[in-house]
């Protein structure tokens, strides 16, 4: 067994108690120790990725137990990319953090920043679905705590918003698996597939029940509409380097369709057969619509961005919910822009805030005004999906893909419209912050007093800019990437001989 891929989950979980109880009362060590996780993290899962570029599958058997009785770890293409995603952003939003000083402004930024990144990981890589739901736990008990820090009665209502209707989904998520192993006897997502695909066509009322239920736990945690309620007010009122980790954890959401709904509950399976067809698509639609509408009728910025993250999350799902290899490898495209684009936006209104306030209203000119105002049109444009960044790149995947689909003038009228409202919408926002004259005689204009500028911050800034250049420059090999991932999705013998072996 390959070692190396239980380290992303244990690194973070060993670090984690011990920056909470040796280090906390020495903001230096933690960070240090903080910073230098997320680093080894970037090099673990970039060497893992490399591991498995070539189409291979990798399975950890913990306690040496062979599936599908012991719990394992399963690591091919697509969740070698999203950790790898993961880490990346993480590294960089903790740059920002340390830089920024937003981890100082509460207790146990660090721990649970690594606790979560724990959560995340461990998501990507079980091939357990009832470790599934741990995973999903560990990392949300750390977003409760990331999402209220530094206090405030506002970031505390959202933060109880976003416990409710996270707890709500833990929920469904555990009957859920009640159900679907009442039916099947395992949890092990291999061995799911073999059974499910098993089971006659006359006896599967409970196990729809179970998948429907699974379905809709994966859309509250993707914010598809009308589940999406929890997201705009969670993540405009989160400290901003939280909410530009949080980018990605819509994407865990979107990352547990495309693994359940092409390994068990494919659209070729008998006993889910039209299972999300009918209503994920129009659902994923309305969301992009509503995340559009949302963008431009906002007056606060961080409430901007949380739409304009929406309507990323409708453009993926609407990808995913085509349900072929083609859609998928956009989605899987388009998901790794849409992580960068939304944490690049959510860092640059923190820039913006500490200077000028929230509102999208004139102020007085503000320090750094051009650098970052330059920032905030490379971000707008790359979210909004114009060219020449990866944006305009992905969604002309995802109108590719639906292209041959009967519902295609539809979907590319949505896509279309939806791009120009939130083009709209942002460039009324940078209007009314960079450049909009300032009348002296409105009350409450006031520039803010802020403290010199640091370089750290612009650094995780440049970072996440540099990023999306990449992603644009090196389209080709990714878009290869995505597609070799998506057949190995919708092809996946490897997958399960790899994992059970001779128990199939």
């Amino acid at each position: 067994m390959n070692h190396l891929m239980i380290a992303p989950i244990i690194l973070p979980a060993v670090v984690a108690p011990l920056i909470a109880m040796v280090t906390r009362h020495h903001m230096d060590l933690s960070r240090i120790f903080s910073l230098a996780t997320s680093a080894a993290l970037v090099a673990l899962t970039l060497v893992l990725g490399l591991q498995v570029a070539d189409g291979s599958v990798q399975v950890y058997e913990l306690g040496d137990w062979n599936a599908p009785f012991g719990i394992v770890l399963v690591l091919d293409r697509l969740s070698a990319m999203m950790c790898i995603l993961t880490a990346v952003l993480a590294l960089v939003v903790n740059l920002y953090a340390v830089g920024s000083g937003w981890d100082a402004r509460g207790r146990n930024f660090h721990s649970l920043f690594l606790f979560q990144l724990m959560g995340i990981q461990g998501a990507f890589l079980t091939g357990d679905a009832f470790n599934l739901f741990v995973f999903f736990e560990v990392l949300l008990i750390a977003s409760y705590g990331l999402c209220i820090h530094s206090g405030g009665a506002r970031r505390f209502r959202a933060g109880l918003q976003y416990v409710v209707f996270n707890l709500l989904g833990s929920s469904l998520f555990l009957f859920a698996l009640g159900t679907i192993y009442s039916v099947t006897g395992t949890l092990n997502m291999a061995d799911l597939a073999v059974k499910v695909a098993e089971i006659p066509a006359d006896d599967t009322a409970l196990l729809r029940v179970g998948a429907i239920l699974l379905l809709l736990v994966f859309c509250i945690k993707a914010a598809l509409l009308p589940l999406h309620f929890w997201l705009p007010a969670s993540y405009a009122e989160a400290p901003a380097p939280v909410a530009a980790l949080f980018a990605i954890m819509t994407k865990v959401g979107a990352y547990a369709i495309l693994r359940f709904f092409t390994l068990i509950f494919g659209p070729e399976v008998a006993a889910t057969e039209g299972l999300s067809g009918d209503w994920m698509l129009p659902a994923a639609l309305a969301t992009l619509a509503i995340g559009a509408i949302g963008v431009l009728g906002s007056r606060d910025i961080g409430r901007m961005i949380a739409f304009g993250a929406i309507a990323s999350m409708g453009t993926l799902l609407t990808s995913i919910s085509l349900f072929t290899p083609e859609a998928a490898a956009a989605g899987i495209y388009y998901m790794v822009h849409s992580t960068f684009a939304a944490a690049l936006l959510f860092l640059i209104s923190d820039l913006v805030i500490e200077r000028r306030g929230a509102e999208i209203a004139p102020r007085a000119p503000m320090p750094q005004n051009g650098l970052i105002a330059a920032l905030f049109f490379v971000a707008a444009i790359a979210l909004a999906g114009m060219p020449p960044l990866s944006g305009f790149i992905g969604k002309l995947l995802v109108l590719d893909a639906a292209r041959n689909h009967e519902m295609v003038w539809t979907i590319w009228a949505v896509i279309l419209i939806s791009s120009l409202v939130t083009i709209l919408g942002l460039a009324r926002a940078g209007t009314l912050i960079f450049w909009k004259s300032y009348d002296a005689s409105t009350e409450g204009t006031e520039g803010r007093e802020v403290a010199p500028a640091r370089p750290l911050p612009f650094v995780a800034v440049f970072s996440l800019v540099a990023a999306l250049v990449a992603l644009t420059v090196f389209s080709g090999p990714m878009s290869k990437y995505a597609e070799a991932t998506a057949a190995q999705l919708f092809a996946p013998t490897a997958y399960l001989e790899t994992v059970l072996g001779d128990n199939k």
